[in-house]
């Protein structure tokens, strides 16, 4: 009866912060939950005129089909490669960036930095991939100009799948790096200066501080973004692909959103690719379940 009583007293309270809750929760149950029914369209030979509950239950054939497909290794090794060269350049260069810019005392040129490198962030995709594109044509800064000093002719880079990959990190690095270091600029001003003034009472040099102040004080901040950044792991978005790539890079450009993409919306398999986006967010599922483990096992910080 206690925690009854404390729960309408709270609801009655903070009645202000539970009305505002209302259109989140609102949100994530018609666009995350409700949704989430549709699943069963992984299990059917679904076709839209007969709907949900009228097309025919196969089980896990869309599943063995896709384990089967021919396609299936490569568009999980394509995944799998762009996801790891993403988390092992694309994640801690950020950090990287937030501590540089901590260490500059011209507030002006700090900011300055900041808002150019944060300004790519808000170019769309559209406009990113048309860039994309005009650059690394055979005619491009890129693929002309310097593809013609370093190797003595020009390329067009997208038509070749060997620098696909180096294109999306680098682009995926120059649109992100400025906007994913805003939390760690967040993180670092909350740290103590008075412990820095101790270390260098005791001799530490600004190496030394970032080793046993700075890093340790924003950890649980990297750890907690580590985690997240798992769980995404093989999420790759399909847009920006979808608007770069063609048939001539699939080897290595293509993966299993793109997959998804083409069996779902072109060739109108809506179980096949249904089954493949599930076994997709099932993977991540796992990542991030396995990665809050270990956070919370080597360390005192955890998602949950």
């Amino acid at each position: 009866m206690k925690k009854k009583h404390y729960l309408i007293h709270d609801l009655k309270k903070n009645r202000a912060y539970y009305f505002m809750l209302v259109p989140v929760l609102v949100y994530f149950i018609i666009f995350s939950y409700i949704p989430m029914g549709g699943l069963v369209i992984a299990f059917e030979n679904f076709r839209p005129a007969q709907g949900i509950l009228g097309s025919k239950f196969v089980g896990l054939k869309n599943f063995q089909d896709f384990f089967q497909s021919v396609y299936f290794t490569r568009v999980l090794r394509n995944t799998v490669v762009l996801s790891l060269l993403s988390l092992l350049i694309c994640f801690p260069l950020p950090i990287i960036f937030a501590l540089l810019l901590n260490e500059v005392q011209r507030l002006r040129f700090k900011k300055a930095v900041q808002t150019i490198t944060y300004m790519p962030y808000f170019i769309s995709l559209v406009v990113l991939a048309g860039i994309i594109i005009d650059f690394t044509s055979s005619d491009g800064l890129v693929g002309g100009t310097i593809m013609r000093m370093v190797t003595g002719q020009s390329v067009n880079l997208l038509s070749d799948s060997r620098y696909f990959r180096s294109i999306m990190i680098i682009s995926e690095l120059w649109q992100g790096l400025g906007y994913s270091s805003i939390i760690y600029v967040a993180a670092l001003s909350g740290v103590n200066p008075d412990l820095y003034e101790a270390a260098a009472i005791d001799g530490a040099g600004r190496w030394k501080q970032t080793l046993h102040i700075t890093l340790p004080s924003i950890s649980s901040t990297i750890i907690i973004m580590l985690i997240l950044k798992c769980g995404s792991l093989l999420a790759i978005g399909a847009e920006k692909i979808i608007l770069i790539y063609n048939a001539n890079i699939y080897e290595t450009a293509d993966v299993i959103s793109t997959f998804v993409y083409r069996k779902g919306l072109q060739e109108f398999n809506y179980g096949y690719s249904t089954a493949v986006g599930m076994f997709n967010s099932v993977i991540n599922f796992a990542l991030i379940l396995i990665t809050n483990k270990l956070a919370k096992k080597f360390s005192d910080t955890s998602l949950f």
